[in-house]
């Protein structure tokens, strides 16, 4: 995509060489080293139309013509709106994305659309596209990669939006050939929530996010349903008591993972077919298991590790009685009842994998009953688990240390507003805080944890949190302190491209051919892999043109050695390696630098508030695009890849070691 901006860096240098579309290979010196082949491309699929020259050439200069264009109005606050539109047509043209010649003329529809609305940014008044009614598409741009991201919206023509009013969150389904373009067309064309059977609806506005078109919701198409929200609510009365999630298919699969992660987040969630974990999913058996780490990786989404969660909101399942899907539901109930909760499942009589009106009507029915109740602001009584503190806890309760990642942890916790007191019972937790404007001041309150009672003071002013931690057998006041694993930097590797992050490539010769060419070909395979499957460009910038505002920002992907790249150089003797020309040296073992390459993910020395990866991209790669089930994390904390190996669509390299770091990060 050639529409990214380099918050607030002038261009020059390196970033000046990206934006013409020069790259930083490493150098590869031996010129008989075996070439790595290319790794087929599976998701979207390349099409099997040719754009005429003539057509072609037009739509590349209009796209060419937009680069200056969106710098001009870049400080717009409805520039994506216009971005989004031009990305769309620049992917399609780019990777050959038609399918059939009937979509030709919809490159050009959608240019034409971008040009009216960027004519309507030069003008003092808010753009007529906001104000518009029925089906609308949009944009927002994107805190991960700074690129344009589409989402569509149905706008009901009666609906008053003087007040507040309730979102239907509709997660799509699978649809290999749905890129930008395609979507965009899709959601001018009709209403899709629910089978299209609530398009005359008045109720509320429904928000279509893309989702990074096909990742099952998962890694960046998980946060796009957040960004997306968040970018309706700045010109719609969003009230955030009343926004339900939904969807069908891969949409009821995200359904699933994201209503059972963030619950505090909705006031309802229903999920139409779609699978809820990997194991039984794909029907794998002890003797066809993958390996024991990729196994612990599926704790990442897979919902049956956080079944308790599910109790915290009003869930309603759907299925066709004779659908293959209805599977994930069935296993849902099967886990709500081993704890003692029905689940509420709508099953359609005779029906497939698509919904019926009579099911509809009633899902309806559940959905407005549902607004109209809202969100529970101050929860009595919390359930919470997670093997992981990507996802800490729910409303006024979060998990802020574990004793161990991926064992599992899990907390009950009731407040008692009467006796000012907050009791849990706690499994696999070393700290937690608990508060927040709803539970108001904390002061002299007690807390009874897992039986024991401490009684916190006044310090003379409203206490709004209170942050406790396990010393030995013991709770204490106060948080763990040092290097600790805590929300949102606990690994895995995948966990540090869920938020803004800045490639540096290698600025110097990697000594090493092997070493080189393997650097280079995975960090151009990753820029691709990003750009076609995620629908983005990742940012990159070389060493010398990071700043401070980066490292306070940015996760850094960091590609190379110490003698090649000047920022694992700058902070080597702060990670857990020891590295020179010839060999590197990690837990322990020493590796030669020509048949071996480390891979991890560490706190930033620099800023321990962000990552800092080395050697590695996306883990999951193109063979795992066959199901969005097994697009999960594919290696832990670290790796060390073998180079004798060649990369394919299943792994980087021959994997010699792995594992996860402790949660001091050793």
């Amino acid at each position: 995509m050639r529409f990214w901006k380099t918050a607030g860096k002038l261009l020059g240098g390196a970033a000046t060489a990206l934006a013409f579309g020069l790259s930083f290979p490493a150098v590869v010196t031996a010129q008989d080293l075996e070439r790595i082949p290319p790794i087929e491309r599976r998701l979207p699929p390349v099409g099997g139309i040719n754009l005429p020259d003539e057509l072609k050439a037009s739509l590349e200069a209009r796209i060419t013509a937009y680069e200056d264009r969106i710098w001009e109005v870049n400080r717009d606050p409805y520039v994506a709106d216009v971005g989004a539109l031009v990305k769309a047509v620049e992917l399609a043209v780019k990777w050959g994305e038609f399918y059939k010649e009937s979509e030709i003329p919809l490159a050009e529809e959608i240019l034409n659309l971008a040009d009216e609305r960027y004519e309507e940014l030069d003008q003092e008044e808010i753009p007529s596209w906001t104000k518009s009614r029925g089906l609308v598409v949009r944009g927002y741009e994107s805190s991960i990669d700074e690129s344009f991201q589409p989402y569509g919206l149905e706008v009901p023509e009666n609906l008053d939006l003087s007040r507040s009013v309730p979102l239907l969150v509709w997660l799509h389904g699978r649809g290999d050939k749905v890129t930008d373009l395609h979507f965009l067309k899709r959601c001018m064309a009709k209403s899709q929530a629910l089978g299209g059977f609530v398009k005359d609806q008045q109720e509320c506005i429904i928000l279509h996010p893309f989702g990074r078109q096909c990742i099952g919701w998962k890694h960046a198409g998980e946060r796009d349903v957040f960004e997306a929200i968040e970018a309706v609510k700045r010109d719609y009365q969003i009230d955030d008591d009343r926004i339900a999630l939904a969807g069908f298919s891969m949409g009821g699969a995200g359904a699933w993972h994201i209503g059972a992660h963030y619950p505090d987040q909705f006031c309802a969630v229903h999920a139409g077919a779609g699978f809820a974990e990997t194991k039984e999913y794909n029907k794998l058996t002890p003797e066809n298991y993958p390996a024991p780490y990729v196994q612990t990786l599926w704790k990442v989404y897979d919902v049956p590790f956080y079944t308790r969660n599910l109790l915290n909101i009003p869930v309603l399942a759907y299925s066709g009685s004779v659908d293959k899907q209805k599977q994930a539901a069935d296993l849902i109930e099967r886990e709500l009842k081993s704890i003692g909760h029905e689940l509420r499942h709508v099953i359609g009589a005779e029906m497939g994998h698509k919904y019926n009106q009579e099911s509809v009507d009633e899902i309806w029915e559940w959905l407005q009953d549902s607004w109209e109740k809202g969100r529970v602001k101050m929860p009595k009584k919390i359930q919470w688990e997670t093997p992981t503190l990507r996802y800490p806890g729910y409303q006024w309760l979060k998990l802020t240390g574990l004793q161990q990642h991926w064992s599992g942890a899990k907390a009950i916790a009731q407040w008692d507003s009467e006796r000012h007191e907050l009791t849990l019972d706690l499994e696999n937790v070393s700290a937690f805080e608990a508060g927040g404007s709803a539970m108001g001041d904390l002061s002299n309150v007690s807390v009874i944890v897992n039986g024991q009672i401490l009684k916190a003071s006044d310090p003379g002013f409203a206490l709004d949190f209170l942050t406790l931690k396990q010393e030995g057998d013991s709770w204490q006041w106060g948080e763990l302190a040092g290097l600790r694993k805590r929300p949102g930097m606990q690994g895995p590797i995948d966990d540090a491209f869920m938020s803004h992050f800045v490639v540096v490539p290698p600025d110097s010769e990697i000594k090493s051919p092997a070493l080189a060419r393997w650097v280079n070909f995975e960090r151009e395979h990753f820029m691709s892999r990003w750009e076609a499957l995620m629908r983005g460009k990742a940012v990159e910038y070389g060493a010398d043109d990071l700043d401070s505002g980066d490292i306070e920002a940015a996760n850094l992907i960091l590609w190379g050695n110490s003698g090649s790249n000047a920022m694992i150089a700058e902070i080597i003797d702060r990670l857990p390696i020891e590295w020179n020309e010839k060999e590197f040296t990690f837990r322990g073992k020493t590796y030669l630098c020509e048949d071996y390459v480390p891979s991890f993910i560490f706190p930033n020395p620099l800023n321990p508030k962000r990552y800092v990866v080395i050697n590695s991209g996306l883990t999951f790669r193109e063979g795992h695009d066959k199901t969005n089930s097994q697009q999960n994390p594919k290696l832990p904390d670290w790796a060390v890849i073998g180079l004798d190996q060649l990369p394919d669509e299943e792994s980087p390299g021959r994997i010699v070691d792995t594992g996860f770091f402790d949660e001091s990060w050793k």
